[in-house]
């Protein structure tokens, strides 16, 4: 977790610029309802921009975002031959046991930015930096306990489908877990990534992928995260 640089919008190179448009009413416990509701949205496809060549057991997975009421929406449909992760409770340091989804968000403003981890399970791991430092010397001090939110930061929700090498993650973040609690979305901006860690068992390390362009390994270059707008195109979004 090594990273000392900021979110600069609109820096030269491949990075991910979205609209993020508000979403109309869905069953968020019903699968194919989530997935209808998600479909017009831009689809961010994982990558291992550091590598000279995708590895050969890298899996595709594609995340999707939109937003409602005064909460961002994601959706991740996941390719995986091989789903799980034994952790069993919350803010276990899921990536070290198996499969994660993994997402970090930062209004473009701010300084202070969340990550958060979601297993097959739906176990989940929640994180919040004060600036992009603290995540440093968080991960070399082994001092995540500072940085861990214990109440429910954020509502997750995973569907498993083993026979189709797939698994899915639909979440709920409210703005008032990234920023001040006043904070609306209607046309704000933020940076996110997405990373994942997928474990292959009998292999010792995962295939790392992201969404973001990131010329070396660390999901913690907010220069090469994504940029969205949060665009208000319809007349009811709560």
């Amino acid at each position: 977790m090594q990273n000392t640089e900021t979110c600069v919008v609109g820096q030269p190179g491949p990075l991910v610029e979205i609209q993020c448009e508000p979403l109309t009413e869905f069953d968020r416990t019903d699968l194919e309802s989530v997935r209808r509701a998600f479909a017009p949205a831009v689809a961010c496809s994982f990558q291992q921009a550091w590598l000279p060549e995708t590895e050969a057991d890298f899996s595709p997975g594609e995340v999707r975002l939109g937003w409602r009421g005064n909460s961002l929406l994601v959706f991740a449909e996941l390719t995986d031959l091989d789903i799980h992760n034994p952790a069993i409770g919350l803010n276990q340091r899921a990536w070290e046991l198996g499969d994660v989804f993994e997402m970090f968000f930062k209004p473009t403003a701010a300084e202070r930015y969340v990550e958060f981890q979601v297993t097959p399970q739906n176990q989940r791991l929640q994180l919040s930096h004060v600036h992009a430092r603290h995540a440093e010397w968080a991960s070399y001090r082994e001092a995540f306990a500072k940085s861990m939110l214990w109440d429910e930061a954020f509502h997750s929700q995973t569907w498993v489908e083993a026979e189709a090498n797939r698994w899915l993650v639909y979440a709920e973040i409210p703005a008032r877990t990234i920023g001040d609690a006043r904070l609306s979305l209607v046309n704000s901006r933020w940076c996110f990534s997405f990373g994942r860690y997928d474990y292959t068992r009998g292999f010792t390390e995962p295939v790392i992928s992201s969404t973001s362009p990131h010329t070396k390994l660390d999901f913690h270059r907010q220069h090469e995260w994504g940029t969205m707008t949060f665009k208000n195109s319809l007349a009811i979004v709560n």
